[in-house]
C-alpha cells in the first residue's frame, strides 16, 4: 500500500502497522520559539522533496506545579511521553486506514493536561486500533501550554502581543485548518470532523465550543471528564502575568528579553507565581491558573456561562465522566489510600467545601453509601460536586437552549489494578476509547475490558459518523424530564436520571466557596 501523501506544505511518507498508515510528528505550524514565542501560530515552512512522519518528535514545554501523583502510580494513567520539550511543538499523529477517496469520520483528539503540561504521543492514544477497527482517520495534537501558550501580555506588549493569552488556543484552530485544508489526501472527509478530548481535553472541546473561528472547522464534539461552563477573565491573567514578571525581574517593557529567555527559566516562574495569584473566586467552574482568556474576540465569551453558545448551537455533542474521578488526585493523601480517614476528618473536610450545607451532604451520602468508608465517601463527594456537576451543568444549559442533541454517559468500570482501590478513577476511560486496553494489567484484560473497549470506541465512532451514537441497549438523547445516561461497564445500560438525590443536592448547594488545595487544579490526564 501506498504509503505518501502530498500535503499543503509538502510531501509527507508514513509507515504502514497492522494495515494502517501512521504519520508522526506531522508539522502542522512553524517553530514558536524566538521571536514566534507568545505570537499566533505560522503556517510551517514549506519543504521540497519527501519528509518522512515514522517517530514522533517533541512535546510541549510541560509545566506539573499543583500536580502530584504517589510514586507506585507513575506510570497508571498513561506511560510518559520520552520525547524532548521543545518550542518547535506544533505537531499532529496522524492514523488512516488508507490514502484514497473514501471520505472516512476524521476524530481529532485534544490532550489532557489542564492547559499546562500533556502530550498527543502515546501508547494509550495511539490511534492504530481505534482507526483499523472503527474505519476512522485518528489525528491527535500538540500545542502550546501553561506560560507558552497562555501568558497575557496583551496590556503591556500592545497590539502585537493582543493574542498572547490565546496563542494556545489559536494553536488548536491552527491544526483543525490543517485537518480541513490536507485531510482528504489521507482518506478523510474535512466536512465530518469531531473534536475529542478528556480531562483538560474537553476543557479545550469546550472552548473550541465558544470560539467563532472554529466555525466549519468541527462537526462533532466528544467532552470527557472536564466539562468548562467559565474560563480566566481578563483581569485575573494580567494579574498573574504582573506575577511572571516579577518573578522574572523584567520590567513591561521587556517583550524581547522576555521572548529571548531560556524555556526553564520561565518554567520555574510559574509555581511561585501561581501561589502568589491564589485560588481563583470561580474554583469549580474556572480552574486554569493558565489557560484560555476570555478576550471579547478570541474567546467572546465564557463557554457555557451564563449559557450555552449559540456558534456551537448545532454541534451534536456526547459528554460525561468515569464514576470516581476524584480517586487518582485522592490518592496522594495516605488517609484515603490506606482508608484510614476518620468520620471527624471526613466531615472537616467536606466543610471546607460545602460549607453549611455539609451537615445535609454527610447524611445523605452516609445513606446512600451504608457500610462504606469515610474515604469511599469522601471520593464519591468530591467527584460529585467537581466534575459531574460541571458536565450536568453544561449539558442542561445546551438542553435548555434547544441546540442539538446531547448524550450524557458515565463511565463506570472498575480497574482492579492496586487491589480496587481506585475504583473508576479519572482517565480510566482513555484506553477505552482508543481501544488500547493491552496496555492494562492482564486481570484488569481478563475482567471484559476488551469487550467493553470494542462497545465503547465503536459508540464513539458512530457517534462521529453520523453525531448519533448507535448503542446497545439504545441511547436517548439528554432531556431534563428523563435525563438518559449510557452507563459504560461490563454490563452497559441506559439508567434515568442515576444517583438523582445527590445531583439535585449539589445543584442545590451550588457552586464551590472554596476548594481544598490539593483539589484546586483538577485536571491531570493523558
Amino acid at each position: 500500500m501506498n504509503t505518501e501523501v502530498e500535503t499543503k506544505h509538502g510531501r509527507l511518507r508514513g509507515a504502514m502497522i497492522n494495515h494502517i498508515v501512521s504519520f508522526k510528528g506531522v508539522a502542522y505550524g512553524a517553530d514558536t520559539s524566538g521571536i514566534s514565542r507568545f505570537m499566533p501560530p505560522r503556517s510551517p515552512v514549506p519543504w521540497t522533496g519527501t519528509r518522512e512522519a515514522l517517530a514522533y518528535t517533541a512535546q510541549a514545554p510541560q509545566s506539573r506545579v499543583g500536580f502530584s501523583r504517589r510514586p507506585e502510580l507513575g506510570n497508571f494513567a498513561s506511560p510518559p511521553d520520552t520525547t524532548p520539550e521543545s518550542e518547535d511543538c506544533l505537531t499532529l499523529n496522524l492514523w488512516t486506514p488508507g490514502l484514497d477517496g473514501a471520505r472516512r469520520p476524521v476524530m481529532v483528539w485534544l490532550h489532557g493536561g489542564a492547559f499546562s503540561f500533556g502530550s498527543a504521543n502515546g501508547a494509550r492514544v495511539d490511534g492504530t486500533n481505534l482507526a483499523a477497527r472503527q474505519d476512522v482517520v485518528v489525528v491527535t495534537v500538540n500545542q502550546r501550554l501553561n506560560i507558552f501558550g497562555h501568558l497575557d501580555l496583551s496590556e503591556i506588549g500592545g497590539a502585537e502581543f493582543a493574542a498572547s493569552g490565546n496563542a494556545g488556543t489559536l494553536d488548536m484552530i491552527a491544526a483543525l485548518e490543517w485537518v480541513r485544508d490536507n485531510v482528504s489526501g489521507f482518506g478523510g472527509d474535512p466536512g465530518n470532523v469531531t473534536i475529542f478530548g478528556e480531562s483538560g481535553g474537553a476543557g479545550k472541546v469546550s472552548t473550541l465550543m465558544a470560539m467563532p473561528a472554529a466555525r466549519g472547522l468541527f462537526h462533532r464534539a466528544i467532552a470527557q471528564s472536564g466539562a468548562v461552563i467559565r474560563l480566566r477573565e481578563r483581569d485575573r491573567a494580567l494579574a498573574l502575568t504582573e506575577l511572571v514578571l516579577r518573578e522574572l525581574g523584567l520590567a513591561g517593557t521587556q517583550m524581547g528579553e522576555l521572548q529571548r529567555m531560556p524555556v526553564k527559566q520561565l518554567i520555574a516562574a510559574i509555581g511561585p507565581a501561581t501561589k502568589a495569584l491564589g485560588p481563583s473566586p470561580w474554583p469549580l467552574f474556572d480552574r486554569y491558573p493558565f489557560g484560555p482568556v476570555v478576550d471579547g474576540t478570541i474567546v467572546p465569551c465564557h463557554p457555557f456561562d451564563p449559557d450555552a453558545p449559540k456558534v456551537s448551537a448545532d454541534i451534536p455533542l456526547l459528554i460525561g465522566d468515569t464514576k470516581d474521578e476524584a480517586s487518582l488526585f485522592l490518592a496522594e493523601d495516605d488517609a484515603v489510600w490506606h482508608g484510614t480517614l476518620t468520620e471527624d476528618e471526613l466531615a472537616r473536610r467536606v466543610a471546607a467545601v460545602a460549607g453549611g450545607a455539609a451537615d445535609r451532604v454527610l447524611e445523605l451520602y452516609r445513606r446512600l453509601m451504608p457500610g462504606k468508608s469515610p474515604a469511599d465517601r469522601l471520593i464519591a463527594m468530591l467527584t460529585d460536586c467537581n466534575y459531574r456537576l460541571r458536565s450536568l451543568t453544561l449539558a442542561e444549559r445546551r438542553v435548555a437552549a434547544a441546540q442539538a442533541p446531547t448524550y450524557f454517559y458515565s463511565f463506570a468500570w472498575e480497574t482492579s489494578a492496586f487491589d480496587g482501590r481506585l475504583k473508576s478513577p479519572h482517565a480510566m476511560d482513555v484506553p477505552f476509547t482508543f481501544d488500547t486496553v493491552e496496555l492494562l494489567s492482564p486481570a484488569d484484560r481478563d475482567a471484559g475490558a476488551p469487550a467493553l473497549a470494542a462497545t465503547m470506541s465503536g459508540i464513539w465512532a458512530s457517534f462521529a459518523r453520523t453525531g448519533i451514537p448507535t448503542s446497545v441497549p439504545e441511547w436517548p438523547a439528554y432531556a431534563l424530564d428523563r435525563r438518559a445516561t449510557l452507563v459504560l461497564d461490563r454490563v452497559c445500560r441506559v439508567e434515568d436520571d442515576p444517583a438523582a438525590e445527590t445531583r439535585t443536592l449539589w445543584q442545590n448547594v451550588g457552586a464551590l466557596p472554596q476548594t481544598p488545595p490539593h483539589l484546586q487544579h483538577w485536571g491531570s490526564a493523558p
